[in-house]
């Protein structure tokens, strides 16, 4: 009787969310059609997610016809010990992360993601919009130039703004804006600079429709006015204000650019999303990786449910420059082609492993824990235990834990893979 097969291919579903990138300029819809010869992109619709995982609205498909279960979920469910012994206690055999694949086209929303501790508050009070009792850490490693905006600005910025931007400023008040100002004078008192900072943006947040669509109109009209003359509007960010006030009109999330970080990320580089801190992604395409749930706490830029008082309650109000939300990568030991993006939460790390045409083969080192393996550029052969594999741009790989595979490596291309996997101490 021949082993069970413990690596194997996957079918990943796809999500077709209204913001994503349409048809083939989609790096989503690029490696879906790659995974699968007989799949054809439709140009006119979008590929946002890309979705590697046991999430219900999502489980991955096994491909190998000999293995009894059809969906992944139900493979470990039936295989728990595949997840690692540690893995396996500390997750209650369950995988404990979702690794995804993003093409933005449009922003998200103004977003942030709640702690345990809320996690369970939200979902037993409000289950139709906090699905699961789960925290939702995420981390973004971008694949194309990537944009978004993360944590809040440097108190300075923000009193810049306000001082330079008077729509701004009366949508916040002279009152709150005032309080940021003196704050901003003596950032020794932490608290009190929090607290500022929290009165501040509460204030804009909790504005009439009528009161900020009304000062997003003068602000807009003003910016348009300045760019047919000629002007400079870096410094009101004009270029993204005209942008997301044409995606999402009079909406009050376009303020918020002036109080969050703008963030470009460039291929490889990364941020790390933590427990209530205020994000949006803007545009590109990157793989993500998250705490297996679907609980987030949105108040602009979406059509979606909007919880402006839980998200005011939440946000941590930690100020800090756009350089502090780049999150570094480590090298891998034992593996000179490898990076770990290791956050500080137990439920995943991503490993990016770039690997040279002219490098004939690569070990991937087997580890005490289940890891999906995405397969971005290249093509190379495997031979693991139980497993003949061919892989190519958009393969995707389920790895049970202390499995590993020898690839012979396609000399006409470099090989760019992405591992996430759950590395306890």
């Amino acid at each position: 009787m021949m082993a069970e097969a413990r690596v194997f291919l996957l079918s990943c579903a796809v999500q077709d969310y209204a913001w994503g990138k349409l048809g083939s300029s989609s790096e989503v819809a690029q490696l879906w059609a790659s995974g699968d010869p007989s799949r054809q992109i439709d140009p006119k619709k979008p590929y946002a997610e890309l979705w590697m995982g046991t999430h219900p609205k999502g489980d991955a498909v096994i491909l190998d016809s000999h293995i009894a279960q059809r969906t992944l979920g139900q493979w470990i469910a039936a295989h728990p010990d595949s997840l690692g012994s540690k893995v396996k206690e500390c997750f209650d055999s369950q995988l404990p992360f979702l690794f995804k694949v993003l093409s933005v086209r449009l922003a998200l929303s103004i977003q942030a993601h709640p702690d345990k501790v809320l996690a369970k508050k939200l979902h037993a009070q409000f289950p139709q919009h906090y699905p699961d009792d789960n925290h939702k850490p995420e981390m973004a490693i971008a694949l194309t130039p990537f944009r978004g905006l993360c944590g809040f600005r440097p108190i300075s910025e923000i009193v810049a703004f306000l001082q330079g931007i008077p729509e701004f400023r009366a949508l916040i008040g002279q009152d709150a804006a005032q309080q940021l100002e003196a704050s901003a004078a003596d950032l020794s008192k932490d608290l009190g600079v929090r607290k500022a900072l929290q009165k501040c943006f509460t204030c804009m947040m909790q504005r009439s429709k009528e009161e900020y669509a009304n000062q997003l109109n003068l602000l807009v009209q003003r910016v348009k006015q300045q760019v047919d003359s000629g002007e400079d509007v870096s410094s009101v960010i004009g270029d993204l204000l005209l942008t997301l006030n044409s995606q999402f009109p009079g909406d009050i999330g376009c303020f918020a650019i002036y109080f969050l970080n703008v963030v470009t990320l460039q291929p490889g580089e990364a941020m790390y999303l933590g427990a209530n801190e205020p994000h949006a992604y803007l545009e590109g395409d990157c793989v993500e990786c998250m705490a297996c749930s679907d609980n987030t706490v949105r108040a602009g830029l979406t059509p979606k449910f909007i919880d402006v008082d839980t998200l005011c309650e939440m946000l941590t109000y930690i100020s800090a420059p756009a350089a502090a939300k780049l999150f570094t990568p480590t090298a891998m030991a034992g593996d000179s082609y490898a990076l770990l993006y290791n956050p500080p939460v137990p439920d995943f790390t991503v490993i990016k492993i770039e690997v040279p045409s002219s490098v004939p083969q690569y070990h991937i080192q087997a580890l005490d824990s289940a890891s999906i393996l995405l397969v971005v550029r290249g093509q190379a052969s495997g031979q693991g235990a139980h497993a003949s594999l061919t892989l190519h741009s958009g393969s995707v790989l389920f790895i049970s834990a202390n499995e590993s595979i020898t690839l012979d490596v396609d000399p006409s291309h470099n090989l760019l893979l992405f591992r996430a996997c759950c590395l306890l101490g």
